[in-house]
């Protein structure tokens, strides 16, 4: 019995060029967006991703450290490549961040009160539970018909 050698069971004859791997790309991004002093963007110093220094963060990472900005000037930027598209995150000096703000206990309830508002229905007067929908305007049981055992409308 003979095997088939078919296209499926030889080696392609068609060479193709490698495609770039994360190793070309992080090169590439590495000398395109490596620019301390700022000369190319803007006089605002660029780092690639992963390669700031010390002593800078973005905001998500001064709130995990519950700091903020607090009006500070951007430090640097961290630039990489994301969809094919150049995305940009700023970095603030941790330094001269300031600590988070702490709500007061007022301040607080005013939120609290302003939630169960958006929870609470106005035609039944029941708290749903949920945000209320604005297309709906009142809650899921109040904006259904009133329905029988058999499904079918009152």
């Amino acid at each position: 019995m003979s095997t088939y050698t078919g296209p499926r069971n030889q080696p392609s004859r068609r060479r193709t060029r490698p495609r770039p791997g994360p190793r070309r790309r992080f090169r590439r991004q590495l000398a395109e967006f490596d620019d301390p002093t700022g000369a190319r963007h803007g006089g605002l110093p660029t780092y690639p991703w992963h390669m700031a220094p010390e002593g800078l963060a973005t905001k998500r990472q001064l709130l995990a450290l519950e700091l903020r900005p607090g009006g500070q000037p951007i430090a640097a930027q961290v630039m990489w490549i994301r969809h094919g598209q150049p995305a940009v995150a700023y970095l603030y000096d941790i330094a001269k961040a300031k600590p988070k703000r702490i709500p007061t206990l007022a301040q607080l309830h005013a939120i609290e009160k302003a939630l169960a508002a958006r929870r609470t229905c106005p035609l039944c007067g029941i708290d749903a539970g949920y945000t209320i929908p604005t297309s709906l305007g009142c809650c899921l049981n109040c904006a259904t018909p009133n329905t029988t055992q058999e499904g079918q409308a009152a």
